[in-house]
């Protein structure tokens, strides 16, 4: 794609926009761990579930997307729905172990393995090593100071986060629009529902709970669905999913500035790695592979 005057400032333009989408998710997350303690991160997760689906619901109605509830959703909606209840469950839960840089850099794994499993060039095993070095200095090289359920927790929430990224093309395929979307947001904050009011109890209804609930759903899941849904329109799929790979750094400097978790050397080294291997995995991806 060749960029005149005017869609080179739409590509700029759609580059902060996914920029501010990264930061709106994780200073979300940061604001969640302040959940914990009173809700746990079964209630945070509910919470983040309930308030974002129904931001979703009205940026859905207000594009006039059609969202047929009277139906019986397809499959592929239902495996969606579970994917995004787990990933934010075993998030929250590694959140709870792990400072915020170190999870969502171990949970990045999801979008490089779908990344790397999409791509046949013989170059991408070095994209997959890299990022095998960064996770082996996160687990093993910090003197033996994070916590090994965390980090299998992290990971976990990766697979799903891999799981949720197929899964979301194939429900958009099913119809335009984020009707599809917005439907598996609604059934997730259902099937989180049971966990979520049995852990955070009535400390659910207190009011600054509620408000920020509310403003976690909003950062995490309705800013940057808008942002990045906008995003996508002017920025080719590799452009933005290189943008994306930022956001273990962006999740360990907001960790940094919000929560005062300062990150050893080694640590910053194993998160520059998985950075790397993100953007190269993610850029070669979306680029068509030569002919031989």
């Amino acid at each position: 794609m060749q960029f005149g005057r005017s869609a080179g400032g739409g590509a700029r333009g759609a580059a902060l926009l996914t920029l501010g989408s990264i930061v709106s998710v994780q200073s979300g997350s940061a604001l969640a761990t302040g959940l914990f303690d009173s809700v746990g991160p079964a209630g945070a997760v509910f919470l983040r579930a309930s308030f974002g689906a129904i931001a979703l619901l009205i940026f859905t109605l207000a594009r006039g997307a059609p969202l047929r509830i009277w139906k019986w959703p397809h499959r592929d909606v239902w495996l969606l729905s579970v994917s995004v209840a787990a990933v934010n469950l075993f998030f929250y839960a590694a959140l709870d172990r792990l400072p915020l840089g170190i999870t969502v850099t171990l949970e990045f794994v999801g979008p490089l393995g779908v990344a790397v499993l999409g791509s046949r060039r013989p170059r991408d095993v070095l994209w997959v090593v890299l990022a095998a070095a960064g996770i082996v200095l996160l687990s093993d090289g910090s003197g033996g100071g994070i916590d090994g359920l965390g980090v299998a927790l992290a990971l976990t929430a990766g697979f799903f986060w891999g799981a949720y990224i197929v899964l979301s093309d194939r429900v958009g395929a099913l119809a335009p629009g984020p009707g599809g979307a917005t439907m598996a947001a609604v059934l997730s904050a259902a099937m989180v529902a049971p966990l979520g009011i049995a852990q955070g109890g009535t400390d659910l209804l207190a009011a600054s709970t509620l408000l920020a609930g509310a403003a976690v759903g909003v950062l995490s899941t309705a800013i940057p669905y808008a942002a990045e849904m906008e995003a996508l329109r002017r920025l080719p799929r590799a452009v933005f999913g290189v943008l994306m790979s930022l956001e273990p750094a962006v999740a360990a400097a907001i960790g940094f500035i919000a929560l005062s978790q300062d990150l050893e050397a080694l640590e910053i080294i194993a998160i520059g790695l998985v950075v790397i291997a993100s953007a190269g995995a993610l850029r070669s991806a979306a680029t068509p592979a030569p002919h031989d």
